[in-house]
């Protein structure tokens, strides 16, 4: 058996995110394909069709943005029938290059925002697990940074966190990634089996974590599309103020969401060396991902 993590990026562009997130969730690999089975049928019953039959992905920031949430409040609930119809006429309609109808913006809207609240109820109903590293936006290295053929601090810690959840489940770890950009795909996989090879931490947790990972286009993965909806939910509204993680939200991602990414993500306690118990939390917030030691949110 094994758990399978599904990472993609958020606010890597350094433009309107408020961080920078890298992370996804956790599926046994047993449940990873009825997952996918439900997700999309739960994208059929909000809009009628497929998204991917109109060239479209389901990806945060084409599901939550404020456009849409706008569109989804200038009307009252439609039914499900309705809210199809006029999802479908919205699709067809932008494909042909037509103008579309308000209660079809209406339906739409409505539509993006229900296949997100439900993502989250589908990934509660098969025990998925939530892990991200989180640091400030726009973070540059000093010029006397010269580890840079190695992981970064946040990189590492999301690793630690995947790495004692599978340890304690007894179960192998696979890493599946977002394909973006050839080249920065490859250093970023040269700096996972420096941080295996050449460090004790990473030699020690290479033991339950497979460290090549593989890649797949977020248009072909379902799983990472989800895992691209939880990170910017998670980078528009989740905040732990005792971090200093208290940059701006969008409060209504905060009310919706929130408390689903609380429910997620993983915790577990875990002994310091002097026999202590200390809590672990599934996001790390890291203010320096270049400096020495630990944060304290880590």
């Amino acid at each position: 058996m094994s758990w399978l993590l599904f990472m993609d990026e958020s606010g890597h562009d350094h433009k309107q995110m408020p961080y920078e997130v890298r992370g996804g969730i956790a599926l046994q690999d047993r449940k990873a394909w009825p997952f996918i089975r439900a997700v999309a049928s739960l994208e059929e019953n909000c809009f009628g069709v497929r998204l991917a039959d109109f060239k479209k992905e389901f990806k945060g920031s084409k599901l939550l943005d404020k456009d849409r949430i706008k569109w989804a409040e200038q009307g009252p609930p439609q039914g499900d029938a309705e809210r199809k119809r006029n999802a479908r006429a919205f699709l067809s309609k932008g494909l042909q290059k037509q103008p579309q109808r308000r209660d079809e913006f209406t339906g739409y809207g409505q539509a993006c925002l229900e296949l997100a609240r439900g993502i989250f109820r589908l990934l509660r109903d098969h025990d998925a697990k939530l892990f991200a590293s989180v640091i400030p936006r726009g973070v540059k290295p000093p010029e006397t940074f010269e580890a840079k053929e190695y992981l970064r601090k946040d990189h590492v810690f999301l690793l630690e966190r995947f790495y004692h959840f599978v340890r304690k489940q007894q179960e192998q770890g696979l890493i599946v990634m977002d394909q973006v950009e050839e080249q920065n795909d490859i250093r970023f996989v040269r700096k996972l089996e420096r941080y295996f090879v050449r460090t004790n931490k990473g030699a020690q947790r290479a033991d339950w974590i497979v460290p090549a990972p593989f890649f797949s286009s977020s248009y072909l993965s379902i799983p990472i599309q989800v895992a691209d909806v939880c990170i910017y939910c998670l980078n528009w509204g989740f905040r732990r103020p005792q971090w200093n993680m208290d940059a701006e939200t969008r409060s209504r991602i905060e009310q919706d969401f929130s408390g689903w990414i609380k429910r997620l993500e993983f915790r577990q306690k875990i002994k310091n060396a002097d026999g202590t118990l200390k809590n672990l939390f599934g996001i790390a917030f890291v203010q320096n991902p270049y400096g020495s030691g630990r944060d304290r949110s880590a």
